[in-house]
């Protein structure tokens, strides 16, 4: 459940602040007869993300190779994106604006219009996407609630930045919830060796490899204790950080 938790709050989180600034840009140049488009974008995000979602825990429903397969795209494009968003995210504001006033300034409105569509859809789909990708990837039965918690943490998250956005740290926020991501990509990996143990495609190794690696899978024994360790290294790391800025304020004060 924690894992499924973390991971919706992350990326509903991402994909709230995404739509917010969005509307922001709208508000502020004028534009707000742009707004049902940025529905109709976030209607479509919402659908394709479910379906990719649906689709996926289908074709890897009992079928180990596919699942190990799943699991290294998984966490491939997660590593990757947290590793983009890091990168970026100090300019991510002023790049959504610049593309969205090329996209609105189209002399057409239908242009106008098909420009907010399309750029609302990418931004959010991407988060839904990369959601659908990990979800699965939670072997618990528990998920679902997790999910909706995570989705609860997410809008109040967003109410709070929206509100008291100059009390919200949002660095240091996708700084800690990059991190859980990044270790929850190595237990990805971890599973995906073990599903293709599950599936013999490692030869004469499958079968020692799956007996040592099934207590440590997401299902095994000392599985979900792993989630809580990696939450409580992340916790640990934000303790630290924020102790160490508060240092720094004082000093420069």
């Amino acid at each position: 459940m924690i894992p499924a938790l973390i991971i919706v709050f992350r990326e509903g989180f991402e994909a709230f602040l995404t739509v917010a600034i969005i509307f922001a840009f709208l508000r502020k140049t004028g534009r707000d007869w742009l707004r049902p488009a940025v529905y109709a974008g976030i209607a479509t995000s919402i659908a394709a993300s479910f379906a990719l979602g649906y689709a996926l825990m289908r074709i890897s429903e009992h079928q180990s190779l596919i699942e190990g397969i799943l699991g290294v795209v998984a966490a491939v494009l997660v590593a990757s994106f947290v590793v983009h968003v890091w990168r970026i995210a100090p300019r991510m504001k002023g790049d959504m604006e610049r593309r969205l006033d090329s996209y609105t300034s189209a002399t057409s409105r239908f242009l106008a219009i098909a420009g907010v569509f399309f750029f609302t859809v990418l931004m959010v789909t991407r988060e839904g996407m990369e959601t659908a990708l990990m979800l699965i990837q939670v072997r618990n039965s528990r998920f679902i609630l997790g999910s909706l918690l995570g989705i609860a943490a997410a809008a109040a998250m967003s109410w709070a930045w929206a509100h008291y956005g100059h009390r919200i740290d949002i660095k240091r926020f996708f700084q800690v919830t990059g991190l859980f991501l990044l270790l929850f990509t190595i237990q990805i990996l971890f599973y995906s060796i073990h599903e293709f143990s599950e599936a013999e495609v490692l030869g004469r190794w499958s079968e020692a490899i799956h007996n040592a690696t099934e207590p440590y899978s997401p299902v095994g024994i000392y599985g979900k204790w792993i989630s809580v360790a990696m939450v409580g290294l992340c916790a640990a790391w934000l303790v630290g950080v924020s102790m160490k800025d508060r240092f720094a304020r004082s000093r420069a004060a």
